[in-house]
Formats: C-alpha cells, structure tokens, sequence
C-alpha cells in the first residue's frame, strides 16, 4: 500500500471538468486507488465518488493506492493534484 498526503493546487482553470480528468487518469491504473478528506473517502475510479467529492484549491488530500503499479498511480495522481 503506497499513501501520500498533498495539499490540492488551483487545477481547475486549466481543465473544464477537474473530477472527469482525474478519474481518466486513475482509471489509467489496475490498483485500487481511494482519495480522503476529511471523512469523505471515494474511489478515484468513480465518477459520481468525484461530483461528491469536488477537489478544490487548497484542500489536503490523502492519496492510497493499493495494487501492482501503486506507486506510478500515486505519482500520477498526486501530479495532478498539484497542477505539476
């Protein structure tokens, strides 16, 4: 299991729907990845986990990533995140 703690950047003035791309990119990976803030966990799979979710300019994200290719999907996603 690979985490990481990453503190959201302003992605959305650069993609039209910020949830949509992220869920692309996870579902790029065959490991189980869940995003947490707060008390809200959901599936970065899922694109009704990311409507409810909304990851927004400044908030603090917890990335879990847990299969194969962990690793390069918490990279990924935490790039993203990060506006990198």
């Amino acid at each position: 299991m690979t985490k990481r703690n990453v503190t959201a950047a302003d992605f959305g003035s650069r993609y039209e729907a910020p949830g949509a791309e992220l869920v692309r990119i996870a579902c790029q990976f065959q490991s189980r990845i869940l995003l947490k803030s707060g008390e809200m966990q959901v599936n970065a799979k899922s694109i009704m986990g990311m409507m409810a979710f909304q990851p927004s300019k400044g908030m603090e994200i917890e990335i879990t990533a847990e299969g194969c290719d962990e690793e390069q999907a918490v990279l990924e996603i935490e790039a993203f995140l990060k506006n990198e």
